[in-house]
């Protein structure tokens, strides 16, 4: 918690309407609401209400104690509720007494009632005890047709004295105490109280998206993430680099993932490098930095290489050392053994043909900074030539 902005039972009770990052971000989640459901009423899970109002409120979350109190800031304890409003109103849950229903058993009307309302009493009291709590209150997030009407509430005991049954039959019992109404059900032994909008309340307007996932789609496209997902602009943002011969349709014998197995000089069994098509420098020429200039590429598990740009014509994109990237590639994942060729039964088996180079736009210790992700995609990026 930052004391400089933490709240107490004063401040909150006095200042709650003020806080707007809380009421934008009740904003931002009910926006997302289709990801649930169509109904035009926003869709807000509880106990994300209970984790937001944590955060922005910088209070202590006591959502799952098991005690009477979500919430507490100093000493306030706080119930927080979240649930659909019908003509201001609405009947919610307040308490469940299971494991005390034997004790209920043979007790009507009056009786009944206050022996409710000593256990709900008791198990507020034992949270105050526990905690410290001096007051209490309900907050509560009301939901309607596009709307979200926030407020709080008394967080009241029963008043034993002064109970009045109002009705009662097999499956409940109704009650009030001057201050609220109360509805006891006995097949689930649950304690429910009406709720009715407060006259100090702020209104939160939604704007339900059609379609969320578009949402979703665009952040996870976004630079910063760890793991890069689709960029967008083809020769600005990605280049996608095949693992095979276009011409052959097959991973040569002698070059690229099997530079190790050519002829002429001894080489290290992790010698590889990865095709540059011709067309590649023809059509994104700014796209990799210039021949022989050391870059970062980044692998998918966060590690990151040294490579450049090689050979006549910068055909190759090699690592340095440049059996760092035979390494990662042959035996992390290909799963090869030292002398054994890369065929295009072992890319199919994994289900790739390419790798797709993503420019990062970032520049680390004076070097640019790429990605590399593997995909089968090849053929659908590579329309200016099909044997370059």
């Amino acid at each position: 918690m930052q004391a400089d902005n933490a709240y107490n039972s004063v401040s909150f009770l006095r200042d709650w309407k003020n806080n707007d990052k809380y009421f934008e971000m009740l904003k931002l989640v009910s926006s997302l609401s289709k990801l649930f459901s169509e109904s035009s009423i926003p869709y807000i899970d509880y106990r994300l209400v209970e984790n937001l109002f944590c955060k922005y409120y910088y209070a202590r979350n006591d959502a799952r104690t098991c005690t009477a109190y979500d919430a507490r800031l100093g000493t306030l304890g706080v119930g927080i509720k979240t649930f659909i409003l019908k003509n201001g109103s609405s009947l919610e849950k307040i308490a469940e007494f299971n494991k005390l229903r034997t004790s209920l058993i043979g007790l009507h009307g009056i009786d009944l009632a206050r022996k409710i309302g000593i256990f709900r009493n008791a198990r507020m009291q034992f949270a105050n005890d526990a905690f410290n709590v001096e007051k209490s209150c309900y907050h509560i997030i009301g939901r309607l047709k596009n709307k979200l009407k926030v407020f709080n509430a008394e967080y009241d005991g029963i008043d034993i004295e002064n109970i009045h049954v109002i009705s009662e039959n097999s499956s409940s019992i109704k009650f009030e105490d001057g201050k609220n109404s109360y509805s006891f059900n006995w097949s689930k032994s649950v304690l429910m109280k009406h709720f009715y909008v407060s006259s100090d309340f702020r209104d939160v307007d939604i704007s339900i998206l059609e379609d969320p996932l578009v949402l979703l789609e665009e952040f996870f496209c976004k630079e910063n993430l760890d793991i890069v997902a689709r960029p967008k602009f083809k020769g600005i943002d990605y280049v996608i680099l095949p693992l095979y011969s276009l011409r052959e349709q097959e991973v040569p014998k002698c070059s690229g993932l099997n530079q190790w197995n050519a002829k002429g000089r001894l080489r290290d069994y992790d010698e590889v490098y990865i095709p540059i098509p011709r067309y590649i420098h023809k059509n994104y020429p700014n796209f990799f930095p210039n021949k022989d200039t050391p870059f970062v590429l980044k692998l998918p598990s966060n590690e990151t290489l040294s490579v450049k740009i090689c050979q006549a014509g910068g055909k190759a994109l090699m690592s340095n050392p440049n059996k760092a990237l035979g390494d990662w590639l042959l035996r992390k994942m290909l799963h090869k053994k030292q002398g054994e060729l890369v065929t295009m039964e072992d890319l199919n088996k994994f289900g790739i043909d390419s790798v797709m180079i993503i420019n990062e736009h970032k520049v680390e210790d004076n070097m640019p900074i790429y990605s590399i992700l593997f995909c089968d995609e090849y053929e659908s990026f590579g329309e200016f030539s099909k044997i370059e």
